[in-house]
């Protein structure tokens, strides 16, 4: 479910017409609903209610520092995987103390950074990872909370580009080895093991490899107790799907995947800590974006955008889908089939093909939904083209919470060197 519906032949953000933002934004511009994210946020937090969860967004997801602050106030935890993105979810409010650092290259500078800030877990993806974490941790006196993450060999069924819980990808430590790591770990003096982590893909659709993971993990845990080690933290990680094409795919609903963990894991005495982040943005927000051109090849017509794939990558880079709307309401029945695609020299800068659509024509707005996850921390200035702006809606309210880039801006990024200054 979502904030953005017809109304009086409009398409709306909550109370705010989309028509009126693109007037005073301009396009392309990525927009968000405040009431989408506080329902998802909670919808998600009630399937786990009776257990000790908490849920940590994943701030790769959407690292807007406003977003961030919808979801503190909300209660969120973060999930975060550099430096950049653990300041941004510290300046949101987030407290450190609900903050997870995970990803396989953490530097030295940012380990030191994060015990500074008293996070609550490193999530550990390497033996060498540990070594260095350990001796960063020496340097400064403290000792370092480490939840290590298991790579449970299971697959995900999910697309080759997002799945991170196979043998063949890199992420985790293999399960072979986790014995072993976790004795490392209580040989060093600097390091603490509170917890076992996971997370075997994104946008999956299905319980069953969510449940074969969690159950391999549960026999962990009680083996790695019976060993001494104090284990209170169960990282699942996120993953859960949503409906980008709801004819096409529905994902399992939160409460049936808080049933499913309350089954394998409500005896384990664990605080359970969850990941989401593309089930918590991605249907909270919408790239909007203005036809520029009708053209009209020899068997096909195409619609140019003036978005593009650098802008939102998923379509070029996952061949994902995405639904295309117009912004004012069609009045007919009328339909055709028409390609979306941006201004982009390059083949690959195409949302969507051979798409069902009411007839459009130069000028006409159209959102493409479900673009508040991975859209716009993955854009890229490719052709010069300078970063788009990002707006927040709440009820009635706009704000713009990130400024469109200006040329000059982006220009200023760049250098001569004093050796080519000269005619």
């Amino acid at each position: 479910m979502d904030h953005f519906h017809y109304r009086n032949g409009q398409l709306m953000a909550e109370n705010v017409p989309l028509e009126q933002i693109a007037a005073q934004v301009g396009t392309p511009v990525y927009v968000y609903s405040t009431a989408t994210l506080k329902r998802h946020f909670r919808v998600f937090s009630e399937a786990f209610q009776g257990l000790d969860a908490l849920v940590c967004f994943a701030v790769k997801a959407n690292s807007n520092i406003a977003v961030l602050r919808v979801l503190a106030k909300a209660g969120a935890g973060a999930d975060v995987v550099s430096l950049g993105e653990l300041k941004r979810a510290l300046k949101a409010g987030i407290p450190a103390s609900k903050i997870a650092f995970a990803g396989v290259g953490k530097t030295k500078a940012e380990m030191a950074a994060a015990l500074e800030a008293g996070i609550m877990q490193f999530n550990a993806e390497s033996e060498a990872e540990l070594e260095t974490l350990n001796d960063v941790a020496a340097s400064m006196d403290m000792v370092a909370p480490v939840s290590v993450r298991v790579n449970p060999d299971v697959d995900a069924k999910t697309h080759a580009k997002i799945s991170t819980g196979k043998s063949e990808n890199k992420f985790g430590i293999a399960w072979q080895k986790v014995d072993a790591v976790y004795a490392r770990i209580g040989e060093l003096a600097n390091l603490k093991a509170v917890g076992v982590d996971l997370h075997i893909g994104s946008q999956l659709t299905d319980l069953a490899p969510f449940r074969l993971a969690f159950e391999r993990v549960v026999g962990l845990v009680r083996d790695l107790r019976a060993k001494g080690h104090d284990i209170r933290h169960i990282d699942l990680g996120g993953g859960l799907g949503i409906p980008y094409d709801p004819d096409a795919e529905t994902p399992p609903a939160p409460a049936d995947y808080g049933a499913m963990i309350r089954e394998v894991l409500g005896d384990m005495d664990c605080n359970i800590i969850l990941e989401p982040g593309r089930l918590i943005a991605g249907n909270a927000g919408l790239l909007l974006t203005e036809m520029l051109y009708e053209k009209q090849g020899e068997n096909r017509t195409f619609y140019i955008l003036d978005a593009a794939m650098n802008d939102l990558s998923r379509p070029a880079m996952y061949d994902a889908y995405h639904a295309i709307v117009p912004v004012a309401e069609p009045s007919g029945d009328e339909t055709l089939k028409a390609d979306f695609v941006g201004p982009i020299c390059e083949s690959s800068d195409v949302f969507a093909k051979q798409r069902n659509t009411a007839p459009l024509k130069a000028g006409d707005l159209v959102a493409i939904k479900s673009a508040g996850a991975y859209g716009a921390v993955m854009a890229s200035t490719y052709n010069s083209r300078p970063l788009v702006p990002e707006v927040l809606v709440d009820g009635d309210k706009v704000a713009v919470i990130r400024k469109r880039q200006s040329l000059d801006e982006l220009l200023s990024l760049d250098e001569i060197p004093s050796w080519l200054s000269g005619d």
